[in-house]
């Protein structure tokens, strides 16, 4: 189809008929999806649950059970406040749900922390945000999948030996599905999630049962008590530092309202009810298992987790049912890491496309997921697995603290858009670069939502950065600020690069005055003279240079170049210490030192294909050499001119 511009220039645009050609990666991950594909890739409610819930989900597998063994430090009497602690989590997790719920429907698009900040509190607290939820979803990998092997080796101790490589085993896997797609493994990670929650749903109420029948007795052989700090005198210090840990039980509720592109239309309301529906299933299990937990005299360990003791206790054995509940849960803690794969890409390509993050991020693979963003994520938590021994309270105490910085960084950046919109005139818009900002009539009254929520959850920030500071948070603690400092300096390249590159203000192309070529010479063969005819039809001031290492072979050269030189001159480099490259480096550095100011100088290298591929590795890549030493020099152009041997 030809089109023309405003200009009169023709522009043709073509749709070729090539498609990808399938091979192990077709196998892997999937068939090439095109891009008109995309509004097909979307997922509804009952997919999305699956897909950005597994996080909150999970953590009732390790929440409660970081909590009781941080209390435990005062003497298992204290655990006693495990449960009016979890009452006071499950609160928390109210208020960040009717907040995050306003968010969701102000911004259709993604409203993530990094959104909001950027558009309504600045660009400083935008990557402030984005650096504390991109660690923030590192750990949740590492930590879910730490966890799912503590699990595992509740159930068959003997893998205990084994948990870093079966934890980068799981992650790998989790990275393969990813990377087919977000409808396709959506469609993976629905059963298993689904699975859990009935599997937790029938261990809770089946031991509320027995509870208020009085046949629920107490766990039998419990393990040995594990305790996350000194011996101590119960204090308003030691509550705090137990609900700090607890908190990691919330901090998936963010992950919806970033993931909000990936649902079907209508979006905000899908996404919205689903974000309820996550709430109200987390909220009711971590009271269920919490309360059971003490029934039972449950021990906080790292040798048999909770969900293992209250399971064995409320089925009476470590039975079918038993197993059931440990396999479940064992794959919602794998499952729990998708959502920081569905939701670190789509971050990392936001940021990217704002040039603070590599542009890398933002393109789509195959299967329209940021690949390069899901690959990033399964390598980083791997290494911290491996650095941490999948040991979970190890991971803990870095965990938290930089999802609640980011949001309360989002609440207040909600708070300021509905200020901004109740001082717009009715039936007025303002365009900002995430929505369209209109004016809200109740406005007051959702500040004050999102005002509240900003505060609450600046108190548990605090409250986490002070509790657990010593434990390893100074390490989150100091790690966000280099972070935002290298955010800042590949935007500044960007930035200086785009400044460069730009065409305002430019007055053009200078008329290249001369242009001298440089033609070299290993041998002189068809290839040499694919490259001489290349090279004179260039310019008229041609110049082949041999590097003479063997008198023989330059003997040969000289004869030869007589004969098929075309008059072109011709300048021999000796090199008595049989040097290739760095002749050739100081003649051309020398043309360079003399050249005029508006010459260009190329460098034409013949170049031979040979047709099996591996047969390169038997010849000397002089262009390359040369491409690397020579590209900061401005007007100096390498140039490879291939000849192909059949």
């Amino acid at each position: 189809m030809n089109i023309k511009d405003q200009n009169g220039t023709t522009v043709q645009v073509r749709t070729p008929e090539h498609k990808p050609q399938k091979g192990w990666r077709t196998w892997l991950i999937g068939n090439p999806l095109a891009t008109a594909d995309a509004p097909h890739q979307t997922i509804g409610k009952f997919i999305g649950l699956a897909v950005f819930s597994s996080d909150a989900m999970s953590s009732v597998a390790y929440g409660p059970q970081e909590l009781m063994m941080m209390l435990a430090a005062a003497g298992i009497a204290s655990l006693h406040f495990s449960l009016p602690l979890v009452l006071c989590i499950v609160a928390l997790l109210a208020i960040l749900t009717i907040s995050y719920e306003q968010t969701i429907h102000a911004y259709p698009n993604g409203g993530g922390s990094y959104i909001v900040s950027r558009d309504n509190l600045g660009v400083l607290p935008a990557q402030i945000a984005g650096a504390a939820l991109l660690t923030d979803y590192i750990l949740t990998v590492a930590v879910s999948i730490s966890s799912s092997v503590a699990q595992i080796a509740s159930a068959f101790p003997l893998l205990y030996r084994w948990r870093i490589e079966i934890a980068v085993f799981f992650i790998m896997l989790i990275m393969i599905i990813n990377l087919r797609g977000v409808k396709e493994s959506g469609i993976t990670f629905a059963i298993p999630t689904y699975f859990f929650i009935l599997m937790m749903y029938i261990t809770i109420i089946a031991g509320l049962v027995r509870y208020f029948t009085g046949t629920l007795g107490v766990v039998t052989n419990p393990p040995d008590l594990t305790i996350l700090a000194e011996p101590q005198a119960l204090t308003l210090f030691l509550l705090l530092k137990s609900f700090a840990s607890g908190t990691a039980s919330v901090t998936g509720v963010e992950a919806i309202s970033d993931g909000i592109t990936a649902f079907r239309e209508p979006r905000s309301k899908n996404a919205g009810t689903t974000l309820i529906m996550m709430a109200a299933i987390l909220g009711s299990m971590l009271i269920g298992v919490t309360f059971l937990a003490g029934q039972v005299q449950a021990i906080p360990s790292e040798h048999e987790t909770l969900v293992s003791q209250i399971a064995r206790t409320v089925f009476d054995s470590r039975g079918l049912l038993y197993l059931i509940t440990i396999i479940g849960t064992t794959v919602i803690l794998v499952m729990a890491a998708n959502t920081a794969f569905a939701d670190f890409p789509r971050l990392g390509a936001i940021t990217a496309k704002d040039g603070f993050l590599p542009r890398q991020l933002t393109f789509r693979g195959s299967r329209l997921v940021y690949s390069r963003g899901i690959a990033a994520l399964a390598i980083i938590a791997s290494l911290l697995i491996i650095l941490f021994k999948a040991n979970v309270s190890q991971l803990i105490p870095l965990y938290a603290i930089g999802v609640f910085l980011s949001f309360t960084l989002s609440q207040s950046g909600m708070a300021r858009r509905w200020w901004k919109s109740g001082h717009l005139k009715p039936g007025e818009d303002l365009k900002e670069q995430g929505s369209t900002l209109k004016h809200e009539n109740n406005w007051q009254i959702k500040m004050i939502i999102n005002g509240f929520g900003a505060v609450v959850t600046f108190f548990v920030t605090i409250i986490f950065a002070v509790t657990k500071f010593a434990d390893g948070a100074w390490v989150v603690v100091v790690l966000l600020p280099v972070l935002v400092v290298i955010f800042y300096s590949i935007h500044h390249h960007y930035v200086n690069l785009a400044s460069h590159l730009s065409l305002d203000n430019y007055a053009g192309q200078h008329n290249m005055g001369r242009h001298r070529v440089i033609l070299l010479l290993s041998g002189v063969h068809r290839g040499t003279l694919a490259g001489l005819k290349y090279a004179e039809s260039l310019s008229d001031d041609v110049t082949a240079v041999h590097v003479s290492i063997d008198e023989d072979e330059t003997a040969k050269v000289q004869q030869k170049w007589e004969s098929w030189g075309d008059g072109i001159r011709l300048v021999i480099l000796d090199s008595p210490y049989r040097l290739l490259i760095e002749p050739l480096l100081d003649y051309i550095q020398g043309l360079n030192q003399i050249r005029l100011a508006n010459e260009m100088i190329t460098i034409v290298v013949p170049h031979f294909v040979p047709r099996r591929f591996w047969t390169n590795t038997l010849h000397m890549r002089t262009a390359d050499t040369l491409r690397k030493v020579l590209m900061g020099q401005k007007d100096i152009v390498i140039v490879e001119v291939p000849y192909q041997v059949d």
